[in-house]
């Protein structure tokens, strides 16, 4: 779940940028559904998922992906506020990367609006190779090719800088 408004806001209107490209049903709300993964903690919450077919019977029972269960296709995390040796960083940027990438969810955005970036990573051999995109670069996502949403567009929510 999300740990500022802003932060929910970006998480918000991503989300309602992915409806407008015609995937509604294959979303969960943002910061509503847990994902099983390996280590501690044993579940995370992102702040946005993007599942299968297979996840929609699942979840009418319990807003829960187990882990033998075939991964979202992709996760997105805001990352809350903090340098490169807080808790918030080293849970974004390490652990949950770790996470991720051993439960097998095949694309990873990190969304950091204190840095201003986009960082969108494809799992490649167990790994997430990072692409970073900033201000006017398109965001290119293996996941949704014709998205046609900017860096900016996403870190600012959508108002005006």
């Amino acid at each position: 779940m999300t740990e500022s408004l802003f932060n929910d806001a970006i998480a918000n209107y991503l989300y309602l940028l992915l409806i407008q490209s015609g995937i509604y049903h294959e979303l969960v709300r943002p910061g509503r559904v847990e994902v099983a993964v390996p280590g501690r903690p044993r579940t995370r919450y992102p702040d946005l998922t993007v599942l299968d077919e297979v996840h929609l019977s699942i979840l009418k029972k319990r807003a829960t992906i187990p882990a033998d269960v075939l991964p979202p296709r992709l996760v997105v995390e805001v990352v809350s506020s903090g340098d490169e040796d807080s808790a918030n960083y080293k849970r974004d940027y390490e652990d949950k990367r770790d996470q991720y990438a051993s439960r097998g969810i095949p694309e990873y955005w990190l969304i950091d609006p204190d840095r201003e970036w986009v960082m969108v990573g494809t799992l490649t051999s167990g790994r997430y190779g990072f692409e970073t995109f900033r201000g006017g670069d398109a965001i290119v996502s293996p996941t949704f090719p014709d998205l046609g949403l900017t860096a900016e567009q996403v870190l600012t929510a959508g108002r005006k800088p």
